[in-house]
């Protein structure tokens, strides 16, 4: 008597390699459709999804410059016409950065993208927002000129009153160009990745749906037509 088949729905035993779990659990939470999809919903062909694209290419542009930057040093960057070339780069992409970042921001606080479950990915956004004008502050101080040092000589009182000053001394050179160049960076990089792979895992938020605006309209109008009677 021949054994019956094994279902294909038969529970397949976990496997022994922490390699091959991790692998798993990976492809359970997010499927290669959703991390490489082939298309994408026609409410993207409007013009305000394309902050998000702008702001992490300016970004990459940042993270560029910045590595050149501080392989070479502010000798480099202050007094040779290349560096000056690198610098200008770097910080127009900041400037580009911010920009996009900004209008991302607040298009997607009016378009509510925290609907649908999105409460995660909308606050890496902002997280990554906030964490990035420190990132920028501490640029600003070091760049080893005058600027520099009249911006930490008048943020050091400021700080001080917040009783951050103990740990966050903005005269302090090196520990700025350490948090500039290699903490913070670090931090804004993960909770990018992590938002683009929220963004991928949940989807992109649609826009508003037009039902409830066209169920608000017709009440709005009967208002005003009352209120016209009456007068």
């Amino acid at each position: 008597m021949t054994e019956p088949a094994p279902s294909p729905a038969a529970k397949q035993p976990a496997p022994s390699s922490w390699t091959a779990r991790v692998r798993e659990w990976g492809v359970r939470a997010m499927p290669p459709e959703r991390l490489l999809p082939d298309s994408q919903p026609a409410y993207m062909s409007s013009w305000i999804y394309i902050f998000g694209v702008l702001t992490i290419a300016s970004l990459t542009v940042i993270i560029g410059s910045g590595v050149v930057l501080g392989l070479k040093g502010p000798a480099w960057w202050h007094y040779t016409g290349v560096g000056h070339f690198f610098n200008s780069i770097h910080l127009w992409a900041v400037e580009l950065f911010f920009f996009c970042m900004v209008i991302h921001l607040w298009a997607k606080f009016f378009m509510a993208a925290w609907r649908g479950g999105r409460s995660r990915t909308w606050m890496t956004g902002v997280i990554s927002f906030l964490i990035s004008i420190v990132a920028a502050f501490t640029g600003y101080v070091s760049q080893q000129n005058f600027d520099s040092q009249w911006i930490a000589t008048q943020a050091k009182d400021g700080i001080n009153a917040t009783g951050a000053g103990a740990f966050f001394n903005v005269l302090n050179f090196g520990q700025m160009y350490s948090y500039h160049l290699l903490l913070l960076p670090v931090v804004v990089v993960g909770l990018v990745v992590a938002h683009i792979l929220l963004v991928r895992r949940n989807g992109i938020v649609p826009p508003l749906p037009l039902s409830d605006l066209v169920k608000a309209r017709p009440a709005a109008d009967g208002g005003e037509r009352a209120a016209s009677q009456a007068r």
